[in-house]
């Protein structure tokens, strides 16, 4: 199988240079002043197992949490997990409130929490975590990464160390950002993290020369395509003509089985400026359908859009200019949470030809992924 990716880098971070969640990342261990370099090297070896696992938990909330970040939370006793929680939905309890929840044992001196982001500090549509991490009596908070969130952004920190909360980190920091770099990207970008995902021919054909479908990618490809780039994006994204030409269900079907992911149904978008998609698409039919959004000139027409609607699909209107989408206008629509609809964070881009263009032409990406059959 080849390979070929290049990232461009979010402001502060080097965390999307990587491809995969499998490369292990340094991390930086708090400073001992006594005692061997064996059990320095022990701590932190224990520190990064249990933020792998918070990181695991986290994925859980995968397309669940809207533009709110994937966090999973760990509570240890003597290196021992005895309790986990992860932010499961949208509008629902934070990876350590649901953690401190449902433990039903007395908290000990010695429990550790582990949490890939810092907690929260202010008031949502829950509680700040840092409260009940306080009232819970907790002494010791193993974190990530500190949130960039500018009503959080280390203060959430703070909060716990003012209250006698011995506070370590960051661990597995690029990791960490790295698992929520949707997130980042709309907080520093103002948009979705965006990878463009191509398969071609070793001689650089992506169809037949009659323009039907081609068969490019091995299994073995599909595969890990499937398991380290769809299941880890909220969106897939195609043009209308790829809907048109190869009738796509743009679905998870191939995984990795040790991957501890369960994954929804995913959110289909298909740039489509003059509504005509047919009725007979699969996006379009069954459960598909509710999970589809078409993104359409706002003057466009079409007979088929009532049926559309009645099916569950979702039409944004987006104005355009000089033939291509309002790029401000679109991102403000799918990073807005508005009736059941919760936002994205990460679209994959899966083409065709025009649709690759458009998002390289105006810079509207952050990786670019090539297989080569």
């Amino acid at each position: 199988m080849h390979l070929h990716a290049s990232a461009k880098g979010l402001k502060g971070s080097c965390c999307t240079r990587l491809i995969t969640s499998r490369t292990l990342q340094g991390i930086l261990a708090p400073s001992f002043t006594t005692g061997s370099r064996f059990y320095e090297r022990l701590y932190a070896m224990n520190n990064q197992n249990h933020m792998h696992r918070c990181l695991e938990l986290a994925e859980r909330g995968r397309g669940l949490v809207g533009t709110n970040p994937l966090v999973g939370a760990v509570l240890t006793r003597g290196d021992k997990v005895i309790a986990e929680g992860w932010h499961m939905q949208f509008g629902t309890d934070h990876a350590e409130r649901m953690l401190i929840k449902k433990f039903d044992q007395e908290i000990k001196s010695d429990d550790v929490l582990y949490v890939n982001l810092e907690p929260c500090f202010h008031h949502g549509k829950t509680p700040p975590c840092t409260d009940l991490i306080i009232e819970s009596g907790i002494k010791h908070v193993v974190y990530g990464m500190k949130d960039p969130n500018p009503e959080v952004v280390g203060q959430g920190i703070a909060q716990l160390r003012k209250a006698g909360i011995q506070v370590d980190g960051p661990v597995l920091s690029e990791l960490c950002e790295r698992l929520n770099r949707g997130y980042l990207s709309i907080l520093e970008k103002g948009r979705p993290y965006i990878t463009l995902k191509k398969a071609q021919s070793s001689d650089g054909s992506i169809a037949n020369e009659d323009g039907s479908q081609k068969k490019i990618t091995s299994d073995e490809q599909d595969k890990w395509s499937h398991t380290y780039l769809r299941s880890k994006h909220d969106a897939i994204l195609v043009g209308v003509q790829t809907i048109v030409t190869d009738d796509p269900e743009l679905t998870i079907r191939f995984m990795n089985k040790k991957v501890d992911q369960v994954i929804p149904l995913p959110l289909g978008l298909a740039l489509d400026p003059h509504l005509r998609i047919p009725l007979t698409a699969k996006r379009v039919n069954g459960e598909l359908a509710k999970q589809t959004i078409i993104i359409a000139d706002r003057d466009a027409k079409s007979d088929s859009e009532h049926e559309l609607l009645s099916r569950g699909v979702r039409i944004l209107r987006i104005p355009m200019k000089d033939g291509v989408f309002d790029w401000q206008v679109l991102w403000s629509m799918l990073t807005t949470p508005h009736d059941n609809f919760f936002g994205i964070t990460s679209i994959l881009v899966e083409g065709g030809v025009k649709t690759w263009e458009s998002f390289r032409n105006a810079e509207q990406y952050d990786e670019d992924v090539v297989l080569v059959g």
